[in-house]
């Protein structure tokens, strides 16, 4: 079987607005992220960047080295979460990845969450620190290699980058990873490469691609070997193109595609059958998601490369599903199609409903549940439907009555449907911030259910009353109190310290507002029925609440603070004195 290098795929990767796509805009000469809505990445790209372009942006850098690689495919993600549905064979479809951090502002949620992506996937990366040009006192030197514009920098500024570097390079120690400056490692197995850079003017980007593509050749070449063959891929996106219908953008990691060939895709059932009826391929250092140039149509492609498919069918297909041209060995095609579009993911008989845009980031939200010990009950792509609402309102526990939803959206029946049914939908684009709110909206749930509880418990309560705040003598008396201890609430009855019957609290005060329970500390006006001053109680008299024998032992279920349970003490030696066995 002939063997061919092929260029190595690179993903970049990194927290919103650290300067991905700004990256990806210099080096390929165009300016996509300024049609992007809010100036974000809204969808997957890809651009092919040829081994002569990387030649002349490297050409200070390079001397007498040569590369083998014919180039590199960028993979330009909307974030973090989309890498996780670009797989291919089990693993990362990216042979190599970038993470871009912002040096000014260091590792964010997003970024450590593209950490843990690439460890898990276990993807080579190097950082670009971008934005030097923002360090105080740097004088930017466009397109030039950081090496060269490093060494006519001020003292003052070499040493503000310096600060800026080793701080990130402290928190990615603190995450297990040890990472250096390009230009001072020995060992690229054993330290993360850093390269300082400005996407914005270019100052850097030399250095990166070299450090890459280098990288790629010394230690992926075996990667990079590819079969003459049937293709395989990867479907980035699913998408309608005005003029073409229903079309997809597909990453070809291996083989060759032709016009004409049948291939099988993956769905969310069974595999899908069709035929290729275009080929759509952007020009070098054009963006399959925005071209300035038409589409080339071709009637074939190798591998790698970002193409645009027309097929016969689509229907049901998937983002991040697998693409298999095939001949005569379809049987084996769809199974393996089938095997590799399985997801495992373990349910329990009680937990939540899960829901992703993509087969990989339905793992990843998966995993990361799995990390925070969120039991799954049901998982599914596609956005949140009607029928959604409806199967997690009958889940048995409130809790669990939960639709996590990962980078997908709502249908408007299932809006309409969470209005009549009991049930609760978290939607998040970043798997840590779902997680984390779905946890925090448990903890609140526990924390209110557990006052609910309290409230209809009779808790240890000692009061005492206030001199000169005699209301009224009776019917009822009305006194002013300091709340010495535990909790006092409406209807409960008060004893005095050697066992007396004193009355019933009928209403707590504070100023003109009526309280539903006073508790340690507070200075409060108390109305006693069936109790007189001067008779029952008087001023400076200690009261207990009258806990009945059969509470005694709900008591036992909750964690009562000190002042609590010395309060609970004493009501107990004061029962007893008249029934020994009182609480036992």
């Amino acid at each position: 079987m002939n063997m061919t290098i092929r260029q190595p795929i690179v993903s970049v990767l990194g927290h919103v607005d650290h300067g991905k796509t700004s990256l990806l805009d210099y080096i390929r000469g165009t300016a996509v992220i300024t049609h992007e809505a809010g100036r974000i990445t809204q969808h997957i790209g890809a651009t092919e960047v040829p081994l002569e372009h990387v030649n002349k942006v490297c050409a200070k850098l390079l001397g007498s080295k040569k590369f083998s690689v014919p180039g590199l495919l960028f993979i330009d993600t909307p974030g973090h979460h989309s890498f996780t549905t670009l797989r291919a064979r089990g693993g990362s479809l990216a042979d190599i990845a970038i993470l871009v951090i912002d040096i000014n502002e260091g590792l964010k949620p997003q970024t450590l969450e593209s950490i843990s992506i690439l460890k898990r996937f276990k993807t080579p990366f190097i950082i670009a620190l971008n934005k030097i040009d923002l360090v105080d006192g740097w004088v930017t030197h466009p397109s030039a290699p950081f090496v060269i514009s490093e060494k006519s920098q001020s003292e003052e500024a070499q040493a503000a980058l310096s600060e800026k570097l080793y701080a990130i390079v402290g928190r990615l120690a603190e995450e297990g990873m040890s990472a250096e400056r390009y230009d001072r490692i020995e060992n690229f197995t054993k330290n993360i490469a850093l390269v300082p850079i400005s996407a914005r003017n270019g100052e850097g980007v030399p250095d990166l691609l070299l450090v890459l593509v280098g990288l790629a050749q010394r230690f992926l070449e075996e990667n990079l070997k590819t079969a003459v063959g049937p293709a395989k891929g990867t479907i980035l996106e699913v998408k309608e193109e005005r003029g073409l219908g229903q079309t997809i953008d597909v990453i070809l990691y291996d083989g060759e595609l032709r016009q004409g060939d049948n291939i099988a895709l993956g769905t969310r059932g069974k595999p899908l059958l069709t035929k290729v009826k275009a080929i759509l391929k952007p020009k070098p250092l054009d963006e399959i998601r925005d071209p300035r140039d038409k589409f080339e149509r071709m009637r074939e492609i190798t591998a790698a490369a970002g193409v645009k498919l027309l097929c016969q069918n689509l229907d049901g297909v998937v983002a991040g599903a697998p693409l298999r041209a095939f001949k005569n060995n379809q049987d084996e095609v769809l199974k393996e199609i089938a095997e590799e579009t399985k997801v495992n993911i373990e349910v329990a008989d009680n937990g939540v409903m899960i829901k992703a845009d993509a087969l990989g980031s339905l793992e990843a939200l998966a995993y990361e549940c799995k990390r925070a010990e969120i039991p799954i009950r049901k998982y599914e792509t596609g956005d949140i439907s009607k029928r959604d609402i409806i199967e997690v309102s009958a889940y048995t526990d409130p809790l669990h009555k939960v639709v996590l939803g990962f980078n997908v959206s709502m249908l408007p029946d299932a809006k309409d449907a969470l209005t009549t049914h009991e049930s609760k939908v978290f939607l998040n684009a970043v798997v840590y911030g779902l997680i984390d709110d779905y946890l925090k909206w448990v903890e609140e749930q526990k924390r209110l259910a557990e006052a609910e509880k309290r409230s209809l418990v009779a808790f240890p309560g000692k009061i005492r009353v206030l001199p000169n705040c005699v209301f009224r003598a009776s019917k009822p008396a009305i006194v002013g109190v300091r709340v010495l201890a535990g909790r006092i609430r409406h209807n409960q009855k008060l004893i005095a310290a050697d066992g007396r019957e004193i009355g019933r609290i009928r209403s707590l005060r504070t100023g003109e507002d009526v309280l539903k329970e006073a508790i340690v500390g507070q200075e409060i006006a108390v109305a006693i029925e069936g109790a007189t001053v001067g008779r029952q109680l008087d001023v400076e008299d200690i009261l207990y609440v009258d806990i009945l024998e059969s509470e005694i032992k709900n008591l036992q279920d909750y964690d009562l603070n000190i002042d609590e349970k010395e309060t609970l003490e004493q009501l107990l030696e004061i029962k007893r004195k008249s029934d020994p066995f009182w609480g036992m």
